[in-house]
């Protein structure tokens, strides 16, 4: 995985004056990772997320439930003067005075591959940006720092996913913006990420085409194989397919020598005549002297002359290093010796086989092979379909906040309050939190029920509007708490958005992603 770290002068004058003049110059502190770095590469990332793998995904089991111990009041002050991106969406004013909270189209799951080479997911949202292709989750969701390992594989984001289904589309990651304090040190309050996304695309299912369009199709394809008579596999068959063939292996009878078997030895042991065929097994000294004199049969490979007679009851010389090997060999049944020669010691081999009638007869089956490329379409930018949250930073606490996610998993006493099907909504006051068992001392938190599984990343939104469908975004859910013990996830957790954090946001929200198809 490519890795790049912007550096600039501002972070040390953040560092120095504990606040930011002019937050558009910040972003001297992001690292940027790139996850699908060419269109065919992205390609075959989102091939690779069929209904049937997205299905299978399970919520991304990180350690996002804090004991109450390890919560604190405290944490973070703004570093500058408060600040807001505008978001983007459907500008049309709504009349409706609906009492019920109208979710955000904005709102999704990502999903990837884990180091345990397993798909997961984590709740995720688009935010506006210049090229209108920007998510944004929690750091966990991009960067795995369990397992050292750069970025998390196959990295996709689909918003309004529900059941195998993805309504605007499929989005595949191109590059990663995380701050460095993350990177490095795994500082819990920069868990945070913000993903440039390629035009989504559409999987319109498979289409069946003929061989030619199949060969020269490069996206993702399949063949499937049907059984078919064999009438019907000689009427058509033709030598570029897709007819073909397979004989299975042969099924062998022992079954007592053929009446003329003396005439036609040879025409047996060579070709075989009516499935009947003269072949030998290879036995140990005494099995071969009890036998009687008709069985004796010739060495596997040659011909047996004069009805078998005793050809396998002769010594044939090999090789000093062939008999040392044959001498170790447990699997070897005949006999060895060695003789002093006129000038060298000689070595020399007996084998023993007995002759068998079988009876063989193969079985052939015929198939017709059926040529699948899984057809997609280009969806147009995320911004376009969904549109995107604002961003808000350097926010005073104590602020209502509307928080999104597709919540999973148990509470601490049993209760499986979620199933991480469907988006589910919470909403509270911020207030100041430290977790320092997940290194972070400035975090802000919301009263919330979301347990932590499939939670993590979910868009904690400010000011959000109910008509329009969007607000700022101002936070991600990095981490869940009982915080008065009854066992009962009760608190949501998130890093505070600063001046720092809009650094990182304005260096991935300026960069162009481009299209798949």
């Amino acid at each position: 995985m490519k890795r790049t770290l912007a550096i600039g002068g501002t972070l040390t004058g953040l560092l120095a004056a504990g606040l930011v003049a002019s937050p558009a110059q910040a972003g001297g502190y992001s690292v940027k990772e790139t996850l699908a770095g060419t269109s065919q590469a992205a390609q075959q990332v989102a091939f690779f997320w069929s209904a049937q793998m997205l299905k299978q995904a399970t919520p991304y089991n990180v350690e996002t439930t804090v004991s109450a111990k390890h919560i604190s009041t405290g944490g973070p002050s703004k570093s500058s003067k408060p600040g807001t991106v505008p978001a983007i969406g459907d500008e049309k004013k709504s009349s409706s005075k609906s009492k019920n909270v109208n979710l955000p189209k904005t709102t999704g799951k990502v999903f990837f591959l884990g180091a345990d080479n397993q798909p997961h997911w984590c709740t995720a949202t688009s935010v506006q940006s210049k090229y209108r292709n920007l998510v944004a989750t929690a750091g966990h969701c991009v960067y795995d720092t369990k397992s050292n390992k750069a970025t998390l594989d196959k990295w996709v984001f689909v918003p309004g996913y529900y059941q195998g289904k993805t309504p605007w589309g499929i989005y595949v990651g191109k590059q990663a913006f995380t701050h460095y304090d993350y990177d490095v040190y795994e500082d819990g309050d920069r868990d945070y990420a913000f993903v440039t996304v390629y035009n989504g695309i559409q999987l319109a299912g498979d289409k069946e085409v003929d061989k030619k369009t199949y060969d020269a199709y490069t996206g993702d394809k399949q063949i499937l194989s049907e059984e078919v008579s064999a009438a019907e596999f000689a009427a058509k068959y033709t030598e570029g397919g897709p007819y073909w063939k397979k004989a299975l292996d042969p099924e062998s009878v022992e079954v007592d020598p053929p009446a003329d078997g003396h005439a036609k030895h040879d025409e047996y042991y060579t070709k075989g005549i009516d499935g009947i065929k003269l072949t030998a097994v290879e036995v140990d000294a005494k099995t071969y002297k009890a036998a009687p004199g008709g069985t004796n049969a010739m060495k596997n490979g040659e011909k047996c002359p004069n009805w078998c007679g005793h050809q396998s009851d002769v010594w044939t010389r090999i090789s000093m290093i062939e008999y040392h090997k044959l001498k170790h060999d447990k699997n070897f049944l005949g006999d060895l010796k060695v003789e002093r020669g006129k000038r060298y010691i000689e070595a020399y081999k007996k084998q023993y086989f007995l002759k068998r009638w079988i009876k063989t007869s193969t079985q052939e089956k015929y198939y017709k092979d059926h040529y699948y490329v899984r057809a997609v379409s280009n969806v147009g930018r995320l911004g376009d379909q969904v549109g995107g949250q604002g961003l808000a930073y350097n926010q005073k606490l104590g602020k209502n906040v509307y928080v999104f996610g597709y919540p999973s998993g148990s509470h601490p006493d049993g209760n499986h309050a979620y199933t991480g099907q469907t988006l589910k909504w919470s909403y509270g006051k911020t207030f100041a939190a430290k977790a320092p068992a997940i290194k972070a001392e400035e975090l802000v938190a919301v009263k919330s029920s979301f347990t932590g599984e499939g939670s993590l990343g979910s868009a904690w939104l400010l000011n959000y509007k109910n008509n329009r469908r969007l607000g700022y975004l101002n936070g991600v859910t990095i981490a869940v708490a009982d915080r008065d013990g009854n066992k009962r996830i009760d608190t949501s957790m998130s890093p505070y958005f600063d001046g720092e954090t809009y650094g990182v946001y304005k260096q991935a929200a300026n960069v162009w992603s481009g299209s798949i198809v």
